[in-house]
């Protein structure tokens, strides 16, 4: 029987003593993106028939990865997970080994599908690919790890990273049939043809977030 919500002492360990640490990160990847990657991932779990401890936890950690090289951080979030003797108390050693692989396996750009149900059901839950979801944490990321560039520049980064991951050509793949990124990934590659439309998307993402850090200073 799939129990429908998560260990109650679980979740009080999770909340406690990993959600927090994403308030290290950048905007694109803080405590609000993995809040919404769990949530999804949960949502995944009644039509997957996974396990929503399993399932919970991946979420939590699968970006933990961040307070380390980006371009490995998939790598060293398996990693952290795997080595958090803590979680001994819920699951077992083939259990953390699944978990372990499905943090590997989240990231968009992997060349190989996921090897369980478990790195689908992240890997679909971290691809929040709403529109508006994609332009603000694109514009976000840029401004916080390339603070030197200007307005130009920060279009330039911002439609290459269109093209390359989310356009007809790019790299970015579902893994669960009918997903509901299915309707928003369409979405999104009709405003991509539309350069004229995805330069206003830009312009507004760009002019919020400059915006809102104006004001902080």
């Amino acid at each position: 029987m799939i129990k429908n919500t998560a260990s109650l002492d679980l979740v009080e360990f999770v909340e406690t003593q990993i959600l927090p640490r994403y308030a290290e990160f950048d905007k694109a990847h803080n405590l609000e993106h993995v809040t919404r990657v769990i949530r999804r991932s949960l949502e995944m779990v009644r039509t997957t028939g996974a396990d929503i401890n399993m399932a919970y936890v991946i979420a939590a950690y699968h970006d933990l990865g961040m307070s380390g090289p980006r371009a490995i951080h998939h790598i060293t979030g398996g990693r952290i997970l795997a080595q958090d003797a803590r979680l001994r108390r819920w699951f077992s050693a083939e259990q953390i080994n699944t978990m372990r692989e499905a943090i590997e396996d989240h990231r968009a750009s992997a060349s190989h599908a996921p090897r369980s149900i478990y790195g689908k059901i992240v890997a679909e839950a971290d691809r929040d690919i709403s529109p508006e979801q994609v332009f603000r944490r694109t514009v976000q990321f840029g401004l916080a790890n390339y603070p030197e560039k200007d307005k130009e520049e920060h279009w330039e980064r911002f439609k290459e990273h269109m093209e390359a991951k989310y356009s007809e050509r790019g790299y970015i793949k579902l893994w669960l049939p009918k997903s509901p990124n299915e309707q928003s990934l369409r979405q999104l590659r009709n405003i991509i043809e539309d350069t004229a439309q995805l330069r206003k998307e830009f312009e507004r993402y760009y002019t919020m977030e400059t915006n809102q850090k104006e004001e902080k200073l």
